[in-house]
C-alpha cells in the first residue's frame, strides 16, 4: 500500500534567502557616502546609520579636530573638537548627541586629554590618568574604557570612565598598541594590535568582564591598526588593518570562534569604525588616506535561517529550489612536522586519527645494528610537530596499529605480543592467535580491531574485542604488505604481496569479497580511512617506488595528487580520504636511517546550498 508522503510529497519551506552558517556569513560590504574630508587615524562613536567620525590626520599630515556626523547617506561636518588629535579611541557605544573621545597626539606628542560630546559641542572632562596613543575604546559616554596604547612605551593599562573621572583598573594581558577595541565598559573586546615596534603584530584576542581581561580566541589574521565594533565580548567585528601591508580581511566573532567573512572592498588600516554588531558596521577613511565610507550588512534577523545539510527548500528571492549540500574540494598534500627518529614499517592509530591527532610507535631503521633494528619509541602529533611519549615494553617493526592517542593497540611483527596504550603508558594484553609480520589492519578504538593478512603469505584474518582474538573468515588471496583501512565492521585489505599486487577486498563484518582492483598494483603501500567506502592507497612498489596515490569511493579508484617524494610507506598511514597524515616510511632518494617527513593531505570542505535542476 503506497504511503501518504509517497502519494502527497512533502512540504517544502520557502525561504526569502538562502539558510548560512551564520548570521553574520551572510554579510557584505556596499559603498557608503564620501568623507568631507580625507583622514587616517578617526575614532569611531555610534552605528551605521548613526555615527561620528572625530579627528585624524589628513594627507597633509596635520593632526586636526575635525568631526563629521554620517546619517546613514552623507556625512556633515559638526562642531570640532578642542585640541586637534590623531589615533584616539572614543565611547563607540556612545551616540551622534553623546559621545567621549581620549587619548592620541596632537603635534606635540601623546596625550591624556577628554572630551564629550552634547550633539553640538565638545567640551573638555577630566583626563585620563596616563597618556594614551594608539588606544582602543568601548562604552557611552557615561561608563566607557580605555586600553592599551603607546605613551611611550606600549602599555597594557586599562582606564574606566564613570561619567565623572578615569579610574586605573586591571591591565590587558597583552601589552599592545593599534587594536581594535568595542563594546561596553562591563562587556569588551580587544582584537589584535602591535607591539614596539610594530614588527611584532598580535593575532591575541581578549575579553573585559568589567573587572578583569581574559585571554580567548586568536583572530585568525594578525595585523594592527585594525577597525572594529562590537556589541559585547561576545558579538564583534574586525576588518581591515595591517599585516605587512594594508588589508581588507573581515572576522566575525560569535563569543567562540572568529570566522572569516566577505573582504572589504578596498583595503587600508588605521581606519575609522562604528556599529551596533557583527551584522552592522561602518568603516571610513584610514590609510592610504581616503574619503572612503564601506558599510556592513547582513541577512535580517527576521529572515535568517540556519544552514541545515540535506535540507530542500524554495527560495522564493532567486525563483529557485535548492538543496544544502557539503562540496570536496581538490585534495592536496602540505609538509607537516618530522618525526624526531626517522623510521619505516612503523605502526599508526590508522583511520580513527588526523592531521591534529595522531600516533606512531615502533618501526624499524635499517642502518641500526641488528640488535637495535626494532623501536619501542612512540610519538604523539598535535597537527604541527611530534613529541615522545612513553615506549612501548616491547620493540615491534612490520606490526599492525589501531585506536586513538588516548587508546590505542600496537600488535602483530615478528612475535604474536600485543600492547594496549592508555593514553600515557604501554602494558602487554593478550596475544593475537596467528603470528605474522607485513600484515594489515584497521581499528577505530583500542577495543575494536582488525588485523589480516601478513608475511609469509597469510589469509589469516582476526578481531580483537578488548580482550581477547577471535579469528573470522580469511581473505579470498593470502598476502602480505598490503595497505589495511577501516573498522571491524567495514574494513579494505588493498595490493600487497608478494610481488605487487592490484586486489582490492572488502571486509563487512562477516566475510570478503574482491572488489575493484587499483589502477597501479603495488605491495608496500599505506591505506588511509575509516571504512570500505572511503579510503586512500599511497606510495609503495609497484617496481618502481612510487609516489603516486588513489583515492576510493565506495566502487571505483581514482588517481589524485601524489606525495611529494616517491617512498615505502608499508601499511597503514593515519585518518581518512578527506583528512589524513603519512610519517616516515622509506625513500630510495631519501635517508637509509627511514624518513623523517610528515606528509598531510587535506580536502577542503564547504557546506553550500545548490540550485536543483531538473534534466
Amino acid at each position: 500500500m503506497s504511503k501518504y508522503k509517497e502519494i502527497k510529497g512533502f512540504k517544502v519551506q520557502t525561504l526569502a534567502t538562502d539558510t548560512a552558517a551564520s548570521q553574520a556569513s551572510t554579510g557584505s560590504w556596499s559603498s557608503g557616502g564620501a568623507l568631507n574630508t580625507a583622514r587616517y587615524g578617526m575614532a569611531g562613536i555610534g552605528i551605521q546609520t548613526a555615527a561620528l567620525g572625530v579627528g585624524g590626520t589628513d594627507p597633509g599630515g596635520t593632526r586636526g579636530a575635525l568631526n563629521e556626523e554620517y546619517n546613514g547617506t552623507a556625512w556633515t561636518e559638526k562642531g570640532d573638537l578642542n585640541s586637534g588629535r590623531t589615533s584616539l579611541a572614543a565611547s563607540q557605544r556612545g551616540t551622534i548627541t553623546a559621545g567621549l573621545v581620549f587619548g592620541g597626539a596632537t603635534s606635540g606628542g601623546e596625550v591624556a586629554l577628554s572630551e564629550s560630546w552634547n550633539g553640538s559641542a565638545w567640551t573638555a572632562t577630566p583626563a585620563l590618568n596616563t597618556a594614551a596613543y594608539r588606544n582602543a575604546g568601548a562604552g557611552t559616554s557615561t561608563a566607557a574604557l580605555s586600553y592599551g596604547g603607546t605613551i611611550p612605551p606600549v602599555t597594557a593599562n586599562t582606564e574606566l570612565w564613570n561619567g565623572s573621572s578615569w579610574t586605573e583598573v586591571n591591565d590587558l594581558n597583552q601589552v599592545r598598541q593599534a587594536l581594535a577595541g568595542g563594546g561596553t565598559s562591563t562587556s569588551a573586546l580587544a582584537s589584535g594590535g602591535a607591539g614596539d615596534p610594530v614588527s611584532t603584530i598580535y593575532a591575541n584576542v581578549e575579553t573585559w568582564n568589567g573587572t578583569s581581561w581574559t585571554e580567548t580566541t586568536d583572530i585568525n589574521t594578525a595585523r594592527y591598526d585594525i577597525g572594529g565594533n562590537a556589541a559585547s565580548s561576545t558579538d564583534g567585528l574586525v576588518y581591515g588593518g595591517n599585516t605587512g601591508s594594508v588589508s581588507a580581511l573581515t572576522e566575525a566573532w560569535n563569543g567562540s570562534t572568529w570566522t572569516e567573512v566577505a573582504d572589504l572592498a578596498a583595503a587600508r588600516g588605521m581606519l575609522g569604525s562604528a556599529g551596533a554588531n557583527s551584522s552592522s558596521g561602518l568603516a571610513f577613511g584610514g590609510t592610504p588616506a581616503t574619503t572612503g565610507t564601506e558599510e556592513w550588512t547582513t541577512t535580517p534577523a527576521a529572515d535568517f535561517q540556519q544552514i541545515n545539510l540535506g535540507q530542500v527548500y524554495y527560495n522564493s528571492g532567486s525563483n529557485a529550489f535548492k538543496v544544502t549540500k557539503t562540496v570536496f574540494g581538490t585534495g592536496a598534500w602540505s609538509s607537516g612536522g618530522n618525526l624526531n627518529q626517522g623510521r619505516y614499517r612503523l605502526m599508526s592509530t590508522g583511520g580513527a586519527a588526523s592531521t591534529t591527532a595522531a600516533l606512531v610507535f615502533g618501526g624499524y631503521k635499517p642502518s641500526s645494528p641488528p640488535a637495535n633494528d626494532k623501536f619501542t619509541l612512540t610519538e604523539q602529533y598535535n597537527g604541527s610537530a611530534w613529541t615522545e611519549v612513553n615506549d612501548m615494553n616491547t620493540a615491534k617493526s612490520a606490526g599492525v596499529g589501531f585506536g586513538t592517542t588516548a587508546a590505542a593497540v600496537s600488535t602483530s611483527g615478528s612475535d604474536s605480543t600485543v600492547e594496549s596504550y592508555n593514553g600515557s603508558s604501554w602494558s602487554e594484553v593478550a596475544e593475537i592467535n596467528t603470528t605474522r609480520s607485513e600484515g594489515a589492519g584497521g581499528g577505530l578504538s583500542g577495543t575494536a580491531g582488525l588485523v589480516f593478512g601478513g608475511a609469509p603469505t597469510v589469509a589469516n584474518t582476526e578481531i580483537w574485542n578488548g580482550s581477547g582474538w577471535t579469528e573470522v573468515n580469511d581473505l579470498n588471496t593470502g598476502r602480505n604488505n598490503s595497505g589495511g583501512v577501516g573498522s571491524t565492521t567495514a574494513a579494505l585489505c588493498i595490493g600487497g604481496g608478494p610481488g605487487a599486487k592490484a586486489e582490492v577486498e572488502s571486509w563487512d563484518g562477516t566475510s570478503w569479497t574482491e572488489i575493484a582492483e587499483l589502477n597501479t598494483a603495488r605491495s608496500g603501500l599505506a591505506g588511509m580511512g575509516a571504512s570500505n567506502t572511503a579510503a586512500l592507497a599511497a606510495g609503495g612498489e609497484s617496481p618502481p617506488v612510487v609516489a603516486i596515490v588513489e583515492n576510493w569511493n565506495g566502487s571505483a579508484w581514482t588517481e589524485v595528487a601524489d606525495l611529494s617524494v616517491a617512498k615505502y610507506a608499508w601499511g597503514q598511514g593515519s585518518g581518512t580520504n578527506t583528512d589524513a597524515l603519512l610519517a616516515g616510511g622509506a625513500s630510495p632518494a631519501g635517508s637509509p636511517t627511514g624518513e623523517v617527513t610528515t606528509e598531510e593531505w587535506n580536502v577542503p570542505a564547504t557546506t553550500t546550498n545548490t540550485t536543483i535542476t531538473v534534466s
